[in-house]
């Protein structure tokens, strides 16, 4: 069964489903989250996107992604994900929402609401590799310079949403 998304407005108001594939070749705005797991060191869990993914492969990218699905909220995606992806699940909080257009690589078009959720782990993943080829713990202060210094190495959307996340530490501080 082909996987589908939940289209959007400007709003996050549903306006119905799409198969995911056509979604980001048409470039439809449709929701999906994000999550960014910190550990007590305050670094940051990474994942490396399998080769095989749709698009973006071997890149690196926040801890997990997707879509939520019919009859599901952004929050219980996002604790579904984290297990299918990074086989662990931890509590999340939604820190913000946010609309971003990237073009990707295979013709691709990422343009979505995005629900960012930021969680709290201290252990080990045990990766799905069909989804994820690699992980690692990185300092923000470390990500941030080798973001700007290799944005090549990073998911077009990871490169957007990390500004929206230095923000909401920034208005923390």
């Amino acid at each position: 069964m082909a996987e589908e998304v939940i289209l959007v407005d400007a709003q996050d108001q549903e306006l119905g489903l799409m198969e995911k594939m056509e979604a980001h070749r048409k470039g439809l705005l449709h929701r999906a989250f994000s999550v960014f797991v910190l550990n007590a060191k305050g670094e940051l869990m990474l994942q490396q996107r399998a080769a095989g993914k749709y698009h973006s492969g071997t890149l690196w990218t926040n801890t997990c992604c997707s879509h939520p699905r019919k009859g599901e909220t952004a929050e219980e995606a996002a604790h579904r994900r984290l297990m299918e992806e990074m086989g662990f699940d931890c509590p999340v909080e939604k820190v913000l929402e946010f609309t971003y257009r990237a073009d990707l690589d295979k013709g691709m078009i990422e343009h979505e609401y995005d629900h960012l959720f930021i969680g709290h782990y201290d252990g080990e993943p045990q990766i799905n590799p069909a989804e994820v080829m690699s992980w690692k713990w990185v300092s923000i202060e470390d990500l941030s310079k080798d973001i700007e210094s290799h944005p090549e190495n990073y998911t077009a959307w990871f490169k957007i949403i990390w500004k929206q996340f230095e923000a909401h530490v920034n208005q923390l501080s």
